[in-house]
């Protein structure tokens, strides 16, 4: 007993390590940046700190991936081996564990494959640091991973050595195999592997098992993957990612959600319907930071039902307006999403930036309407307007108001780039938070705050590796010229293209999660909306927008799983709460596909009509 208890004290104390680590690298990343802008001032510059900062950011991505693995927060499709009891779930359990451990095996003995030729490259880091040392993370990570996929789901030695023993045995065997060998498993792999992905198997895993048995098919080295993974990590847009989560989880987690409430219902509340509006808005706001509406739902939700409820808003209109708010906010800046298509899409992000707010507005907008109407229809009780109660609120949560003016007017005033940008919003988030309202402390919630940033980062940055990989293998194969020579067979009208790609990414947004679905269907409707004449920055926020109705569209959208979990409601209720909000949604997102103005007039606006074209590359 004694023994077990110095095993769990040494494993709690090894688990805070790894929180802390997290933390440092959190907290470097965004120190490194804020550095350069000082040190810009004075005519100079920090030698290498690009470099390091796009290390970090492998960094964060792998180790953040391995807490999501400890802490099973990995991103899945489904948890089909829930649903099952008995001796049906532990063979579901079997099946998904086995996959995802031979699958992330495979891609830790591709990223050793892609460590291994850099190591004979010259290339390094001041102050001579080379550069395959900061690239290991990669192969570690995808073990530590593997490894503890099988720790986690069996407790018996005997049954891991065993899975264990299996897990390397497929891989030495694949190691050996032929050509021939790759060919004949290709499709009975797929096969298994979306079987074990619809059993509860991250996602990550199906993405990555696509690219490694794709290429191995192909007689292309798995470490080809990897490859792809360092190329989009490398991309100087990326680092963004992390610190803008970093900054939503700090605000989620202090009490910013209480002072930003009362603001807007100070605001809003006079109007019919102004707690909904509020709640629309307030949503927004925290999505647009976290990236990720489940954060908004799972955070916020336990403060806005109450105080719909509260003021008589029906219970099925509540749950409905906060399943729906949860990802209306992905089209402000700075969002990550837009951010990842600007990537992807190889656009400018300052004028992604600028081309969702309309948009982005005309959303919130939609779902404001609903809730006037509701609260007119209700006879919901207004709250009086109170002008010295609203600039009491509003002074209040100044600090946390002016948070998208410091990224907007950074990047667009040209004081600093996208990742100065996200690095000052993350530490003046933090400076706010710790040292004005003391709502979060350094020594107590810090750590905590770097563990739930890290484990979304890193379970969103392991998907965007594998899927660029698995992208890759789609463009240099010429799936998106086959698609666009099947679309110019069988549709000649733009609009009936439209129609089709709202249906086509409404389904898409329900089955994949935005950020594979971005790196893996965006470069295959691309040279389709340039066929047709679609400006590639108007496509994307129609891509986002679609996407969000994903989250909300039965039977499987996100929003609709987290909704039910969050207010205890059965999944078919959810469902029905959430029709009319959807239905008023798909309209606003009709809207802003065929009125392309909605989009591009501020980006002529703002940077003149010069810019509107741009080239894509593939």
């Amino acid at each position: 007993m004694t023994e077990d208890r110095s095993a769990a004290g040494w494993l709690a104390k090894l688990h805070f390590a790894e929180d802390a680590l997290n933390v440092v690298i959190l907290v470097v990343m965004a120190v490194l940046p804020l550095i350069e802008i000082v040190a810009r001032i004075f005519g100079v510059s920090v030698p290498g700190s690009i470099q390091y900062v796009s290390m970090l950011t492998m960094w964060i991505g792998f180790t953040g991936a391995m807490l999501a693995t400890r802490d099973d927060k990995h991103l899945a499709l489904s948890t089909g081996s829930a649903l099952l009891k008995g001796r049906a779930e532990q063979v579901a359990r079997a099946v998904s564990v086995t996959i995802a451990a031979i699958v992330t095996g495979a891609l830790a003995w591709g990223a050793w494959g892609s460590v291994e030729a850099e190591m004979a490259s010259t290339q390094v880091i001041p102050p001579g640091i080379p550069v395959w040392v900061g690239q290991v993370v990669m192969p570690v990570g995808y073990a530590v991973i593997a490894l503890r996929l099988i720790l986690a789901k069996y407790k018996s030695w005997i049954a891991r050595g065993v899975l264990v023993a299996v897990v390397g045995g497929v891989l030495w065997y694949a190691k050996g195999a032929g050509y021939e060998t790759a060919e004949g498993v290709l499709w009975p792999g797929v096969v298994i592997v979306l079987i074990a992905t619809g059993l509860g198997a991250p996602i990550y895993v199906a993405l990555g098992a696509a690219a490694v048995l794709f290429f191995w098919a192909d007689d292309v080295p798995v470490a080809a993957v990897a490859a792809e993974t360092v190329r989009q990590i490398k991309s100087p847009i990326m680092p963004s990612i992390p610190l803008f989560t970093f900054t939503g989880y700090i605000l989620a987690e202090a009490n910013a959600s209480t002072r930003l409430v009362r603001a807007f219902r100070a605001l809003f509340g006079w109007m019919p319907g102004g707690t909904a509006v509020m709640t629309a808005v307030v949503c927004a706001f925290f999505t647009t930071f976290t990236g990720a509406s489940g954060v908004t739902i799972l955070a916020l939700g336990g403060l806005l039902y109450p105080v719909l409820r509260q003021e008589m808003y029906p219970k099925g209109f509540s749950v409905g307006m906060l399943t729906a708010s949860g990802s209306i906010g992905l089209l402000f800046p700075p969002s990550l999403p837009v951010i990842l298509y600007a990537v992807t899409a190889h656009v400018p992000v300052d004028k992604m930036f600028v081309a969702g707010i309309l948009p982005g507005f005309v959303l919130v907008g939609a779902l404001s309407l609903l809730g006037v109407r509701t609260g007119m229809k209700s006879e919901v009780k207004r709250v009086p307007f109170d002008a010295k109660e609203a600039f009491a609120a509003v002074r209040g949560a100044a600090w946390e108001l002016v948070l998208p003016l410091i990224v907007i007017g950074g990047i667009f005033l040209g004081l600093t780039t996208i990742v100065e940008a996200a690095a000052l919003t993350a530490a003046y988030a933090l400076f706010v938070e710790v040292v004005i309202y003391k709502d979060l402390s350094i020594k107590e919630d810090l750590v905590r705050v770097g563990r739930d940033c890290a484990s979304l980062v890193g379970g969103v940055l392991i998907i965007l590796g594998v899927a660029m990989g698995f992208t890759s293998y789609l463009v240099d194969g010429g799936v998106p010229e086959l698609a666009l020579e099947w679309v110019q067979g069988g549709i000649e009208s733009k609009i009936v293209f439209l129609i089709v790609l709202n249906l086509f990414l409404l389904v898409v947004g329900c089955l994949m999660d935005i950020f594979s679905a971005i790196v893996v269907v965006v470069p295959l409707i691309l040279p389709i909306g340039r066929h047709f004449g679609i400006d590639p920055i108007h496509l994307g926020i129609i891509f986002l927008a679609n996407l969000e109705l994903g989250f909300l569209t039965p039977p499987v959208g996100m929003n609709l799983f987290l909704s039910s979990y969050r207010f205890e409601e059965p999944l078919t209720k959810v469902y029905r709460y959430a029709i009319p909000f959807l239905l008023i949604l798909i309209l606003a997102v009709l809207l802003i596909t065929y009125v392309p103005d909605l989009t591009l007039a501020p980006v002529e606006w703002v940077f003149g009509p010069q810019e509107k074209a741009i080239d894509i590359q593939f």
